[in-house]
């Protein structure tokens, strides 16, 4: 198997794809616009003590305080407790307290913390209050588990804990005991900044996802890591060099005119993965449903007819199924519980293979999963752990086209393809500027206050580019008008000049000063002085000032 990790690096987003095979398995986003806060370490005040729910409300200094059950909270108490104590026993509002975010908020719920601190390193994870050895269940050999149980036993220090990581795995003494070393200097750091730090403040802040992937992906199965930003490749290789320098012939700067996730066709699985329908190669199909309670997955044999028998045709596209479903929870990221329905199967045997071979397809999975069994209706019931927000809901949100029941690509994500089909048109053609159709919300995120993040796009770029708001087209499409030199293109963009008049309809107040109202020539916004009042009234105006996503006007009847 070839396993390889490709990075994109874009100005607002970073994506970290795993391929195996050249197929796409996981995929990661961080966006620096999203406040990624789990494993993030804080000192935070005890906000609400509620005992109904055994829970408190802990102020980190966040717009929502995190949660607190009391079992991440026991570690507080001076002795372990026979059972589990009142919350009211535990912590009291107004308690200042250090806490580690473990889940990270979804949909309506604020994240969760615990008090059980832990570090991870690139060999160990340091449990700060437990007292507990444990080993990766990747790590198979008998031998090697004993000779890691040993060691970490030898070194842990007292009241604490460690697990081993896999990559550990065939690792000798002394790297392991130097990850431990600076895991615990970290530690010592952490407790003096929670001793000089104020409270509802953040005092220690996890790896960003390019220095998690070389800490927790670039393991021993990887060939090859490509980067295709030559800043981070260089950071990257700086955290090598410390880490891992013997992998530092694995990891390469993409070079290639052509965006890297199209070279590598990740982004028709990315928007594959988007799909309720998944096409087998045996021509059955799955669909995927997630609800609020649960995920269900439908199995079907679709237009595959088989060879030979029905019972055959059964179990080949289950079994072509499970391989599928499994890779597909991984890259949607489908957390709680799954009900899976797979085509019906009257033998056992059939039913026993199939459930053995989900059972070895999770175990590639690092996210913990568990098959419960088969129900009377032929159902297989399982869990996995939801930890953070899934692909579909981190990529797209409620359509407001359908009522919030279904779902569409979220503005920043159209305005992301926005950038990467104009890249893709780079490399495909030369050419000064680009007059690129959106819907207006789009548009605005694009453009930015006074212009501003369409003035960075551009010289990212080194290219003229216009941004045309339409309503007419939905919030998902994107429309290349025209591509050409900078004269053609503004003759289009702009269509009004200074000290034109002319009747418009006033659409909208202005969402930053409702004094003044919005009109719209062929998408291009005219903001009119003191028409806010005038929404829905058409009246004539004199455009007094033209710039190039808008230009300034006022009523003259």
């Amino acid at each position: 198997m070839v396993k390889e990790i490709i990075v994109n690096i874009e100005r607002k987003e970073t994506r970290i794809a795993v391929l195996e095979d050249r197929k796409l398995e996981e995929i990661y986003y961080e966006r620096d616009d999203s406040s990624r806060i789990v494993g993030n370490i804080y000192k935070g005040r005890v906000a609400d003590v509620l005992p109904g729910m055994q829970a408190a409300f802990v102020d980190i200094g966040l717009d929502k305080n995190v949660f607190l059950h009391v079992s991440d909270a026991l570690s507080l108490l001076q002795e372990p407790p026979r059972s589990e104590p009142a919350i009211n026993q535990v912590v009291q509002p107004g308690q200042e307290i250090m806490v580690q975010i473990i889940k990270e908020p979804l949909g309506g719920k604020g994240a969760r913390a615990t008090c059980d601190i832990t570090l991870p390193g690139r060999y160990l994870v340091l449990m700060t209050k437990v007292e507990h050895i444990g080993i990766s269940r990747r790590v198979e050999t008998e031998e090697e588990r004993s000779r890691l149980k040993i060691l970490a036993e030898e070194i842990c220090p007292s009241g604490k804990g460690l697990i081993i990581r896999t990559v550990a795995d065939g690792k000798s003494d002394e790297e392991i005991k130097d990850d431990l070393d600076f895991l615990k200097k970290l530690w010592v750091t952490i407790q003096q900044h929670f001793v000089t730090a104020p409270a509802a403040s953040l005092i220690h802040s996890d790896l960003n996802l390019t220095q998690r992937m070389v800490r927790d992906l670039l393991t021993p199965e990887v060939t090859k890591v490509v980067i295709d930003s030559e800043k981070e490749y260089r950071s990257v290789m700086e955290l090598v060099n410390i880490l891992v320098p013997q992998f530092k012939s694995r990891v390469y700067l993409y070079d290639r005119p052509e965006p890297i996730y199209d070279f590598y066709d990740i982004e028709v699985e990315i928007d594959k993965a988007l799909q309720r329908k998944v096409w087998l190669d045996c021509g059955g199909y799955i669909v995927f449903d997630p609800t609020e309670a649960l995920t269900s997955i439908d199995v079907n044999t679709g237009k595959f007819v088989g060879k030979t028998n029905l019972k055959d045709t059964v179990l080949k596209t289950n079994l072509e199924a499970v391989k599928e479903i499994a890779r597909q929870l991984r890259l949607r990221d489908i957390g709680g519980i799954i009900i899976i329905d797979f085509i019906d199967m009257d033998n056992q045997e059939d039913q026993k293979l199939v459930i053995k071979m989900l059972e070895e397809e999770l175990k590639k999975d690092k996210t913990r999963s568990t098959i419960l069994g088969m129900t009377h209706l032929g159902l297989i019931e399982m869990t996995r752990k939801k930890v953070k927000q899934g692909l579909g809901e981190y990529l797209q949100s409620k359509c407001p086209y359908c009522c919030s029941k279904g779902k569409i690509l979220s503005e920043e994500t159209v305005a992301m393809k926005v950038v990467r089909m104009i890249k893709k048109l780079m490399a495909e053609k030369e050419f000064e500027a680009v007059l690129v159709g959106v819907h207006p919300d789009v548009a605005s995120l694009l453009i930015g206050v006074s212009g501003q993040n369409l003035a960075e796009l551009e010289q990212e770029l080194k290219k003229e580019i216009y941004i045309k708001g339409c309503l007419s087209l939905h919030r998902e499409d994107i429309e290349i008008i025209k591509v050409g030199t900078k004269q053609e293109l503004v003759k289009m963009a702009v269509p009004v000049v200074e000290g034109q008049e002319m009747f418009v309809e006033i659409e909208e107040a202005h969402v930053n000063n409702p004094d003044d109202g919005i009109a719209r020539i062929e998408g291009y916004v005219l903001d009119i002085q003191h028409g806010g009042k005038l929404v829905n009234h058409k009246v004539k105006i004199r455009v007094e000032n033209v710039y190039r996503t808008y230009a300034r006007a006022r009523v003259i009847s």
